[in-house]
């Protein structure tokens, strides 16, 4: 099987899962709306409140898509199929990174939708606030979905769904998706060093054109760096079972 092959395989197989569709991408927009209609011309942490609802749920949605490839890679791993895929010329990159095309698409297109929605509640950035937004919430996910990969070869397909549920939720609701939790203190501190806090800190960026600031690449390098290095050792302990 060719890498073409597979990758467009898994990509078929993402966007025809209906329910994932209808947690990941449904369930933030109709929470938006109901949220965010009320709330229009609130202020919350220096942003309007429809732009600050949006980058949160936005970074929710995509956080439960870009995970969703550990929940495929665990059935695999059940199912003895990542077996049959090592005895192909299909690689270990190219399957890790087929799931995490896919996983990236399924965020993208909540990005998208919640951008949408956003717009019709009144957000308006330039074009250079929306690049940057997005160019952000892109770069934060990255730790996300390396954790996908490390859920996978840890859990069952039964755990599957509750860990990166409750997980992604947990996470979005201390990184200030939902509404910022402190405002200073230790506990800002604390949450200062989730990637889920930076994610959600995307939409202010995008305000003030700085971008992030230094610390917050720092704590996504290195939650990126260290979920990798977990992902391969738990990978190769599990290979090496078999």
């Amino acid at each position: 099987m060719s890498g073409a092959v597979y990758a467009r395989f898994e990509l078929l197989r993402t966007v025809r899962n209906r329910r994932f569709f209808i947690f990941s991408l449904a369930f933030p927009l109709v929470l938006f709306f109901a949220v965010a209609s009320g709330n229009r011309h609130a202020i919350v942490d220096g942003i309007k409140f429809p732009l600050y609802y949006m980058t949160g749920m936005a970074a929710w949605g995509s956080m439960n898509g870009i995970t969703a490839g550990g929940a495929r890679i665990a059935l695999e791993r059940t199912a003895g199929w990542t077996r049959q895929m090592r005895i192909t010329p299909l690689s270990t990159r190219t399957y890790f990174g087929t799931k995490i095309l896919s996983g990236y698409l399924i965020g993208a297109i909540s990005i998208a939708l919640l951008y949408l929605a956003g717009t019709s509640l009144g957000v308006s950035l330039s074009a250079s606030g929306w690049l940057t937004m997005t160019g952000l919430l892109l770069v934060g996910l990255i730790p996300f979905a390396v954790l996908g990969i490390l859920l996978g070869h840890l859990l069952t397909p039964d755990s599957m769904g509750p860990a990166l549920g409750g997980g992604t939720s947990l996470l979005a609701v201390l990184g200030g998706a939902f509404g910022p939790l402190a405002s200073s203190g230790v506990f800002l501190d604390v949450v200062k060093c989730l990637p889920s806090y930076w994610l959600v800190q995307a939409g202010k960026s995008a305000i003030n054109k700085h971008g992030w600031p230094a610390q917050a690449w720092i704590v996504v390098a290195a939650w990126s760096v260290a979920l990798i290095a977990l992902s391969v050792f738990v990978y190769r302990r599990d290979t090496g079972r078999v």
